[in-house]
């Protein structure tokens, strides 16, 4: 990857629009369900990637406490495949009535200028309900690597152009972004290996098809405590309290840097606003509770409730903003 004509100092995807929203505890609005509304069936929550990824972890989370909130049980599906486009098609094509949604993140921000050819535009074809979980990215590679610290790996890799391969959950999701920026910001070409979720981009890391990747923290940390893992790095701006001996990248000479993985619901665009509210308010029970709450800071997530036009408008935001770190970084889907 060509190197930038100045370093990048845009923060995260979350930060380049402001604060976080209100948690969990501290959203505004009340929880209770609204009256005019209910599902009449059960309902799917379409995950696009495989198992054990940042969507999927969150998808099932929350499908317990939804089920509870709106009286209907709620079952998670993978359907993975052509970069997130496949499962993501299923819910855009659904009847909006609420009984099947989607589980998605970062590519409704970035497929409309990494995904051109996927046939859905991802602007309009969705009905944003509520952000759900934000969760750090690790830079991680196999324990037996002989990087020890970050700059050893950029090191290397200036030294041989595409020589080493990252790992990723897919083209346009948020560990290929955050690996595509590190190398423009480096300075280094490396090659991409996009696989169909997180889980099987994480086993490629630990069996060596790729060299390095970014994964979610949550799914990092028990490889890295049964010692087949190492981290050189976290994606976000502070260090994490559950990994606080793990440096930034941005302590590691790239100021400003600042990634994040995160996830949202969404429904087929034509939701109505009473079943957007609904399930807005199931959303703020199933992951309002003391016990949510801790455990999500356990694997080092954090809730990201609020508002169905709050989530709106952090869409938009976040799609100018991707727009120029893509032309910027000249991160391409591979």
């Amino acid at each position: 990857m060509a190197r930038p004509g100045r370093p990048l100092r845009r923060r995260s995807l979350l930060a380049a629009s402001g604060a976080l929203l209100p948690m969990a505890g501290q959203a505004t609005g009340s929880a209770a369900m609204p009256a005019d509304w209910a599902p009449a069936d059960r309902i799917r929550l379409i995950v696009p990637f495989a198992a054990g990824g940042g969507n999927d972890r969150a998808a099932r989370l929350i499908a317990p406490g939804l089920g509870a909130a709106l009286g209907q049980p709620v079952m998670v599906e993978n359907h993975s495949g052509a970069s997130g486009t496949l499962g993501a098609g299923i819910v855009a094509r659904a009847a909006p009535d609420g009984t099947t949604l989607l589980v998605d993140g970062a590519n409704q921000v970035t497929a409309p200028f990494l995904l051109r050819q996927a046939g859905l535009d991802y602007r309009d074809a969705f009905a944003p309900i509520s952000r759900l979980v934000l969760t750090p990215l690790l830079l991680v590679l196999r324990a037996e690597s002989r990087f020890d610290s970050l700059a050893a790996l950029l090191d290397r890799a200036r030294m041989q152009p595409g020589r080493f391969s990252y790992a990723s959950s897919g083209n346009a999701v948020a560990n290929h972004v955050a690996a595509a920026l590190l190398a423009s910001r480096a300075g280094v070409s490396v090659t991409h290996s996009p696989f169909r979720g997180g889980a099987p981009a994480l086993q490629a890391i630990l069996s060596g098809e790729a060299d390095f990747g970014f994964a979610i923290l949550a799914a990092a940390l028990a490889p890295l405590r049964q010692g087949r893992l190492r981290a050189l790095a976290i994606s976000t701006a502070a260090r994490s309290p559950v990994l606080p001996a793990v440096p930034t990248v941005a302590e590691q000479g790239f100021p400003g840097y600042d990634q994040s993985s995160w996830s949202g619901l969404f429904g087929p665009a034509g939701l109505s606003a009473a079943a957007i509210g609904a399930l807005n308010a199931a959303c703020r029970e199933a992951l309002g509770t003391a016990e949510m709450q801790r455990r999500l800071a356990a694997s080092g997530a954090a809730s990201i409730l609020g508002t169905p036009e709050e989530f709106r408008a952090f869409l938009q935001r976040e799609r100018a903003a991707m727009q120029v770190l893509v032309g910027t970084a000249r991160i391409r889907a591979e």
